[in-house]
């Protein structure tokens, strides 16, 4: 980009969504299927603007020099070194500011929307497209720093309008959904730790190898299922899907009593089904309501029970 086109009213946005995984949590990392889901009601928008001078990072977590950025800051600070040297722009001489509406750690995506939303905003301020493998592949490099070793289907899901299908060593593909389903989301208001919710997990699977390799081969049946109901519109057998493997989560050692507490809730509340969505150990849950007036109820009732958030949504036929 030449110097006549950096001007102090350049600016340029980068925007993505949330998402949430439905179905194959911890599972996926034994080579199971996992389906994550667009969560558009919340998310990452990133602005970029000439600022003369050291980059500086603007944002809830932190606002300062990027040089000074905090550890937890690391993953999006080698993003964007990584993305300005592939875009040949100096690593210098730009206010990011970065606006989300996604509680971190929440299991909700929110590091690889921002690393996303970064990414965007940065090659439509160098004046240059940018192709989905790129964005996945540069939003990895904050994901890998967020969670050791990232599935990738984060990154995928926040850049999809569709349910992403998605599979270790297999080909990505995209769910097409023949109904309507309302959903809620609720926040439990305690952080979920992927790292220490996966290390968990493989102590079990050395520890009790046969118990745990069926728990993971009975989840990934089960979202083979859920596949089957979200293409034939089958909302009944979706919600006993939900609280099936809802059932195995809890073998893994992965939900909490704050979970627990919120998923039994909406169940007694009349919810088709219910599970933890995410790492787990904290985060958030989500259920499968009737209709949009029980969604709606249901969020009510959350909220009233302590969740911190609630949220009803609605996946579309796509």
């Amino acid at each position: 980009m030449s110097a006549k086109n950096i001007t102090a009213n350049k600016k340029a946005i980068g925007f993505a969504q949330s998402k949430l995984i439905l179905i194959g949590e911890h599972a996926v990392v034994y080579g199971q299927p996992a389906i994550a889901l667009p969560f558009p009601l919340i998310g990452v928008e990133s602005i970029v603007e000439y600022m003369p001078g050291e980059i500086y990072l603007k944002s809830d977590l932190y606002s300062g020099p990027i040089s000074k950025a905090p550890t937890l800051l690391k993953g999006i600070v080698s993003t964007i070194k990584h993305t300005l040297k592939i875009l040949k722009l100096p690593y210098k001489d730009l206010l990011i500011e970065v606006k989300s509406t996604i509680p971190p750690g929440k299991g909700l995506g929110s590091s690889a929307a921002v690393a996303t939303a970064v990414v965007k905003s940065l090659f439509t301020y160098s004046e240059k497209t940018f192709t989905e493998k790129q964005v996945l592949e540069f939003a990895n490099i904050a994901e890998t720093h967020a969670h050791g070793s990232p599935s990738g289907i984060d990154s995928l899901a926040v850049n999809s309008e569709r349910p992403v299908w998605y599979q270790r060593e297999e080909p990505i593909d995209y769910i097409k959904t023949t109904g309507e389903f309302h959903f809620v989301v609720a926040d439990s208001g305690r952080e979920a730790d992927t790292k220490t919710a996966v290390g968990t997990v493989r102590e079990l699977m050395n520890a009790a190898p046969k118990k745990i390799e069926k728990t993971m081969q009975h989840l990934g049946e089960i979202t083979y299922q859920v596949r089957e109901s979200l293409e034939n519109s089958s909302k009944q057998m979706l919600g006993f899907l939900l609280t099936e493997a809802q059932k195995e989560l809890v073998t893994l050692g992965v939900s909490d009593l704050g979970l627990n507490k919120l998923i039994k809730l909406t169940l007694d509340e009349g919810a088709l089904g219910a599970k933890l969505t995410g790492a787990g150990n904290g985060g958030c849950i989500i259920a499968l309501a009737k209709n949009e007036l029980h969604s709606k109820q249901l969020t009510e009732k959350l909220l009233e029970s302590g969740a911190e958030s609630a949220w009803p949504f609605v996946l579309k036929k796509t």
